[in-house]
């Protein structure tokens, strides 16, 4: 997998630009800050981040893959300023759960989500690359700090 940063343009702190990969595509759909009980533990966005987070590591064990190998995330949030305000503690949950792995990444703030208690929604696209040693390495300037 290889980072795509054009010359001359600063560095994204907490995500890629863009990434080359080939391999095996693991797909995951959107996952929500709930447990394996599909109950919500917490009504705050950084617990339910955590969640969503941990969800998707699981699902991608399941198909073989690990956090280094996520090369795409989309986060949909309902309140884009409980989103940036809670940047350095989503930083840290993020770093927790998946690692300093930095994927192509966007967030959208939406209207609502489906469960009605749902602060962020998590999808994420992962690449198994066909030789099995390589990893996407951090980008440097990264970090969600």
């Amino acid at each position: 997998m290889k980072l795509l940063q054009p010359p001359g343009w600063m560095p994204p702190k907490g995500y890629a630009n863009g990434i080359d990969a080939r391999g095996t595509t693991v797909f995951v759909s959107g996952q929500v800050g709930w447990n394996a009980e599909q109950r919500f533990e917490s009504d705050d966005i950084v617990p339910q981040a955590r969640l969503a987070l941990q969800n998707i590591v699981a699902i991608l064990r399941e198909g073989g893959a690990g956090p280094e190998h996520i090369v795409r995330m989309t986060w949909y949030v309902v309140d884009k300023r409980e989103y940036v305000a809670s940047y350095p503690a989503l930083g840290a949950v993020y770093r927790e759960v998946i690692g300093r792995s930095f994927p192509a990444m966007t967030a959208v703030e939406v209207k609502a989500l489906i469960e009605d208690r749902d602060k962020v929604e998590i999808e994420a696209t992962a690449i198994i690359p066909d030789d099995a040693t390589e990893t996407l390495s951090p980008a440097s300037g990264t970090g969600l700090e």
